[in-house]
């Protein structure tokens, strides 16, 4: 049985501490109460806004929709053998709590997503990843609601349209309420130490648990947590550039850092070119970006959506004269109406 509150305060509920005020809220501790919030939604004309953990998130002031929040919890095995262990997790279980869960019971692969805010849900709909791996090279099945066909539905990995923090989930936003996710990973590890000062800090004593604490020392000493600076995380993707672009800007920039894709692409650091820029602990009024990495941006006050993008937009401004290239946004925008809506581009 759900129970729906009304002018519910969202500030507290996503990472960067805009003030938001949801016209109801409902907090799903069960995946069976969910067609009964979605009928609730249906018979008062509201959308549908999901709610995960927040650390995605740009809110507006105040908006008119039933904010489902998902809290579900759970964990269980759908099957082991001597190699591998696949594992069914309900969305609303906290991701970090997750992945360090793995890792001492001896199932591998997450390890580098440890310390990435949020709740498990939420993981495939980014498709979150860090230091050289992505969450869906170890997903499995989804289950999910599809609101559009209003029917339950099952996802397996190839259906997912998973690319660089991209999925069908994305895509088509709005449309599916993930409620659980499943994980194959591996027994006998196979570290992913692509990363130079990854690789550095784990030095010869290569186990699971000696990464794991890696990435976490490392995100630490890099990454504000939002309890002290609010943040949403890395809040651009780093640019994907093809071969010419990338031969025109390493000529100018021969230390640009950049990472090869598939089909001679290039993944530039979007956190170098902020720097670059000059961005590197600015601030315009109550937002800017940390002082120790460049690509998070911070609420260092009582900051609106306004003031976010007003600097993020200058940011993007910025970026696009010195190296005429667009940074994309990574957090989801929400509209008045309870919708995902698109960054417009400031260039």
């Amino acid at each position: 049985m759900i129970s729906v509150q009304h002018n519910f305060d969202l500030t507290a509920f996503n990472t960067l501490a805009l003030k938001s005020q949801c016209s109801d809220y409902v907090a799903l501790t069960d995946h069976h109460d969910l067609e009964q919030a979605i009928d609730y939604a249906r018979a008062h004309q509201l959308n549908i806004f999901v709610l995960s953990g927040g650390s995605n998130l740009l809110l507006p002031e105040k908006f008119r929709a039933l904010t489902i929040h998902i809290l579900t919890q759970g964990k269980e095995i759908l099957s082991e053998n001597d190699d591998e262990v696949v594992i069914k997790v309900q969305a609303g279980e906290i991701w970090h709590d997750f992945v360090c869960d793995c890792c001492a019971k001896g199932y591998h692969g997450l390890e580098n997503l440890a310390l990435i805010p949020g709740r498990v849900g939420a993981a495939p709909i980014q498709n979150i990843g860090a230091y050289g791996v992505e969450a869906g090279e170890f997903i499995e099945t989804i289950w999910a609601y599809d609101l559009k066909q209003d029917q339950h539905i099952e996802f397996k990995a190839a259906q997912c349209d998973f690319g660089y923090r991209d999925s069908i989930f994305k895509q088509q936003a709005g449309r599916y309420i993930i409620y659980a996710v499943s994980f194959k990973l591996f027994k006998h590890a196979q570290l992913q130490l692509k990363y130079a000062d990854v690789a550095q800090q784990v030095g010869d004593e290569a186990t699971p648990e000696k990464l794991l604490q890696t990435i976490i020392h490392i995100r630490r000493q890099k990454l504000p947590q939002p309890e002290h600076f609010p943040n949403v995380g890395s809040f651009f993707k780093n640019p994907v550039l093809a071969a010419q672009q990338f031969s025109d800007l390493i000529e100018h920039y021969p230390r640009v850092p950049h990472y090869p894709q598939n089909n001679d692409m290039q993944k530039v650091a979007a956190g170098w070119l902020i720097d670059q820029a000059g961005w590197k602990g600015k601030r315009l009024g109550d937002v800017g970006m940390f002082e120790r990495q460049a690509l998070v941006l911070v609420n260092y006050g009582q900051a609106s959506l306004q003031d976010v993008q007003r600097t993020y937009e200058q940011i993007q401004t910025d970026i696009y004269q010195k190296f005429a290239i667009r940074l994309e946004p990574e957090p989801v925008l929400l509209n008045e109406s309870g919708e995902i809506s698109p960054h417009v581009s400031a260039c």
